[in-house]
């Protein structure tokens, strides 16, 4: 045997592995068979920290009910698995995203990390499978189908409450710059013509409002990830597990983690279904459309004054062009339209893995972990860009604004409340405001005081844009209520 290797046997052999490496022979089975797209489990450490209160919280489950690992056992192990949630030896966990055989090779290297750091710690050399056997000790009284199934809810709880703090943060951004922008009409505008005016303030308010709305959605998906299999073992039958395992472990799981786990009411049907997982990935694509979408709209709103929109200014983030001085792209709104694209992508595969899933077990799990962590991932760090790199810096081109929504045609909607006017007249004030030469403002201020209503000509455009400023309403939280009914 060379020199730094230690042997570990398995039923096909006994490949040489690093002597003093945690991992073990399953860890180097699975990596010797799935070298498929160089995207390691490490980057994913919630799933290697749930892997960690999972493994802690089933040892301290059989110490109490008297299950087959010995107290010294136990109590190595239970240390060990702490050290895995505090972020330590993340870096034994080896494996692809993309491997064969359900979930089986993540719980045999969490189970070889586990016991090999327990043997460590005693002075004893790793493998010592006689002193820790992986199936009868470390992983006494559980199965793959209960543990992986149990990590991948309590990961994916972690992941969600970041990207909710992320979402958060997005919609004060874009509340602040709906208070900010609050006081100055603009052209409202569809399909993409110039409609009726608005306050910038409640554009950018609508916004906060739809991230408001998905971050209801979000909330709503933990009544479903909180619900778990641990402790029902193989297939969810309980087999090899004594009684009140279930209950207990999941007892100890949530006040290990803070994560509030129920039992699953079916066991068995829990094991085998990914129902949740597909409504996650469903509530985290909305999320990311919606992203897109505002970043669309920001990207018109901020065409440059001399040849587009011009609504608003983005603050410059880095020298954006080789060739033309001072220009500034839309660089952060551009990147959060691929995050969306991804995130669309993930949802595909997340339902095609759930739906191919057979009989007691669906054993594509670990291409459905790595859509979900990957979209969760992404969009929090898209949101948590688009708020402090963007919104942040957005400004208003104030007189510019006001100029054009007073020399806008589209006036005379607000107006004919007032004014009374038929259909008829309004298509006359059309036409005589399409002159050539004809200002538009003057045209409408012609044409009411043509109709012999003076009240709004004589304050000239301050009256005008007077009318128009009730439209945009009360105050924010006013507008939160309605727009939220």
């Amino acid at each position: 045997m060379a020199s730094g290797f230690r042997i570990d046997h398995d039923l096909p052999g006994g490949p040489q592995i690093p002597a003093h490496d945690c991992w073990g022979i399953h860890t180097a089975r699975a990596i010797e068979n799935f070298a498929i797209s160089g995207a390691s489990v490490i980057k994913m450490p919630d799933l290697i920290r749930a892997l960690g209160y999972v493994k802690k919280a089933a040892a301290r489950a059989n110490a109490e009910l008297g299950a087959r690992n010995h107290p010294r056992a136990t109590a190595m192990m239970n240390a060990r698995a702490r050290l895995i949630e505090e972020g330590k030896f993340h870096d034994q966990f080896l494996l692809e995203v993309a491997r064969g055989g359900a979930s089986t090779s993540t719980d045999m290297n969490a189970n070889d990390v586990v016991a090999n750091i327990a043997l460590a710690s005693a002075d004893l050399s790793e493998g010592r499978e006689d002193v820790l056997h992986l199936r009868h000790r470390v992983n006494a009284s559980r199965s793959t189908n209960d543990v992986c199934p149990t990590r991948v809810s309590l990961a994916l709880w972690f992941g969600r409450e970041r990207l909710l703090t992320a979402m958060v943060g997005l919609r004060g951004g874009f509340e602040a710059r709906a208070a900010q922008f609050n006081s100055e009409l603009k052209s409202g505008r569809t399909q993409p013509q110039d409609a009726v005016p608005m306050t910038p303030g409640r554009e950018f308010f609508t916004y906060a409002v739809i991230f408001d709305g998905n971050e209801a959605r979000l909330r709503e998906s933990r009544a479903l990830i909180r619900e778990i299999n641990f402790g029902a073992s193989v297939m969810g039958t309980g087999r090899d597990a004594p009684a009140g395992n279930t209950e207990l472990a999941c007892r100890h799981l949530a006040e290990q983690s803070g994560v509030p786990v129920v039992q699953a009411h079916n066991p068995v049907e829990a094991t085998q279904d990914t129902d949740a997982f597909v409504q996650l990935l469903g509530v985290l694509k909305r999320v990311a459309t919606k992203l897109s979408e505002s970043c669309n709209d920001l990207r018109l709103l901020a065409i440059e004054l001399h040849t587009g929109f011009g609504d608003i200014r983005l603050l410059a983030r880095q020298a954006e062009s080789s060739v033309v001085p001072g220009k500034v792209n839309p660089a952060i709104p551009d990147v959060m339209n691929p995050v969306a694209f991804e995130v669309i992508s993930n949802d595909i595969t997340v339902t095609m893995a759930s739906e191919v899933s057979q009989l007691q077990l669906n054993a594509f799990e670990p291409v459905l972990d790595g859509s979900l962590f990957k979209s969760i991932k992404h969009l929090s760090h898209a949101c948590r860009t688009l708020q402090l790199k963007r919104l942040a810096g957005i400004e208003g081109n104030h007189g510019v604004l006001s100029c054009r929504v007073a020399e806008s045609i589209r006036l005379v909607t607000a107006i004919k409340p007032h004014h009374r006017l038929r259909k008829v007249g309004i298509d006359c004030q059309y036409r005589h405001c399409q002159r050539p030469g004809s200002g538009r403002c003057g045209a409408v201020a012609r044409y009411t005081k043509h109709k012999g209503d003076r009240s709004t000509t004589r304050g000239g455009k301050a009256d005008l844009a007077g009318d128009v400023s009730g439209m945009s309403g009360p105050g924010t939280q006013a507008l939160r209520a309605r727009n939220c009914q």
